[in-house]
């Protein structure tokens, strides 16, 4: 009878961690933490739609909020090779590229990839 109840709670562990698999982003593998960093005080971060400052903007965020980063960046750099470097080094790899994050950009639990300018993010 405990061994029925153990393999049964066993099977449902499994399932639950399938599920939980299954909604995350399908491309990465890992999440970096960076934050909102070096905006002029009166303004905010634009997280675009893609790579390019003549994209739609989704959100804007100010200093400080922290960012769930994909570790895809433009122009060969991954959040991933970088990780382990010295914070300042971290920071002039991703300077001038267009790094993904991933955001819920009306706060209602649907979320999707995004693009921030490397120069406004910094490590934690």
């Amino acid at each position: 009878m405990l061994n029925r109840i153990v393999k049964g709670l066993m099977a449902a562990l499994v399932a639950a961690a399938g599920i939980a698999a299954s909604v995350a982003p399908g491309n990465a593998a890992a999440f970096f933490a960076w934050r909102v960093s070096d905006v002029p005080q009166w303004d905010t971060l634009n997280v675009r739609a893609w790579p390019s400052s003549s994209s739609k903007i989704l959100v804007a965020y100010p200093n400080g909020v922290i960012l769930s980063m994909t570790g895809k960046c433009t122009g060969g750099v991954t959040l991933d090779t970088i990780n382990g470097l010295p914070k300042w080094q971290q920071r002039d790899a991703v300077r001038y590229q267009w790094c993904e994050a991933w955001i819920d950009p009306n706060g209602s639990g649907t979320f999707r990839t995004a693009w921030v300018y490397g120069k406004y993010i910094a490590p934690l």
